[in-house]
Parts: C-alpha cells; structure tokens; sequence
C-alpha cells in the first residue's frame, strides 16, 4: 500500500498555500486599505491587529487638537489617548472579524503539527491513520467556515461610510485577498484530506477482505 493517494498527496500542496495565506493575512495590515493618490486621506492602512494612519483625528474631541499618525498596535499602551478610541476603531464587526479569523489561524497551526505527522510519520499500515486523516479534514473544514465568516463579516461592513474616513477612496487590500485565498484553499484542503481518509478506508477494508480470503483458501489446501 502506498503512503498516500493522489488526493493526500494535494492535500498537503494546497494546506501549505492556506497555511501561508491565513498566516500572513492574520499578521498584515492591509485588509482596508487608502487610495495612495489622495494626499489628504487620513488613513493609511489597516489589519485586524494594525492601524495605520496619515493624520486621524481624535473622534472623541470634537476640537480635533489630537491627531494619530503613523502605524500602531490595536493594543499600544504608550500613545496619549489611543486607548480611549479603542472603541472606535473596534466597532463589533471587527471583533466579529477577528474572532473568527483568530479561530481559522489557531485551526490552521494546530493542522500543520497534525499534516506532518501524516507527511512524515503515519503510514496506511497503522492503525490510526484514518483517523488522522479526518481529524486533519474536519479541522481544516472548521478553519474554512469560520475564516470564510471572518471575510464576509469584514466585506459586508468594514467599509461603510460611517467608520473609516475617506469611505469612497477605500478599497480591501492585499491582505483581505491573502485571506479569502486561504479560506477557499482551506475547504479544497478539506475537501482532499477527507477524500483521501475514504480512500484509505476502502483500501483497509479491501486489504483485509484479501488477507481474510488468503487465509480460507489456506485452510482448504490444508
């Protein structure tokens, strides 16, 4: 019996290209990005985790005599006042947005410790291999479903025109592609490395039926 099908073979292409989609876009800080060529936007660019802006007024005074500039952790505890807009910035969709994706990220780490266990270390010939196969199919499953609800949550409403300033210079940037590219490669993961678990399936099923009739036939000659 071979290691693994065509199918498994696949699987771990394509977990890879969703492993360093998911990793990066979870990282990066362009999911909502500012027209370059307009010089007074105020934002620059923006992760789950970074904001970036060009000049940001404090929305909490209405005089504007704070302004935020430059690129900052959602959680920075040095900069005067950033944690009184932290509201602002994280308005429940964009934690909606991030929890699930948080979700997809911690999926698609614990897949790569079970992917290589598979790659390198699980044969057919053992006795929970199968299982290893599906438990990796039904968490790569899982990291589609909540990073696919992650991306339609910030699609739908991270750029409306009562958040971010400049609303209609704003379009998703690389990072959110990054993102919907590893949610769709983690369902084709999905997708292979359940395949592959009926594949191997069968073949114990039909390895054991050979071995079960080798046996009667020696018992007849007997």
């Amino acid at each position: 019996m071979k290691r693994r099908s065509l199918a498994g073979n696949f699987g771990v292409g394509v977990f890879v290209l969703s492993l360093i989609s998911i990793v990066i876009a979870f990282f990066s800080a362009s999911w909502l990005v500012s027209d370059y060529r307009i010089t007074g936007a105020k934002l620059d660019r923006l992760g789950l985790w970074t904001h970036c802006f060009r000049s940001l007024p404090d929305p909490q005074d209405e005089y504007q005599r704070r302004f935020f500039v430059g690129c900052r952790w959602i959680f920075d505890p040095f900069t005067t006042g950033y944690d009184q807009i932290r509201g602002y910035l994280m308005p429940w969709y964009i934690v909606i947005t991030q929890f699930f994706f948080t979700l997809a990220f911690l999926g698609v780490l614990a897949s790569f410790i079970l992917v290589l266990l598979f790659a390198l270390c699980f044969g057919p010939h053992q006795k929970r291999f199968v299982k290893l196969v599906q438990l990796i199919g039904g968490i790569m499953l899982g990291v589609g479903l909540s990073g696919g609800l992650a991306v339609i949550v910030f699609a739908l409403t991270a750029n409306r025109d009562n958040w971010m300033p400049g609303h209609d210079n704003n379009f998703f940037g690389w990072s959110f592609a990054l993102a919907v590219a590893g949610v769709i490669e983690a369902l084709i993961c999905s997708a292979l490395f359940l395949l592959e678990a009926n594949i191997q399936k069968k073949k114990q099923k039909q390895l054991k039926e050979s071995q079960t009739r080798f046996e009667m036939e020696q018992e007849a000659k007997a």
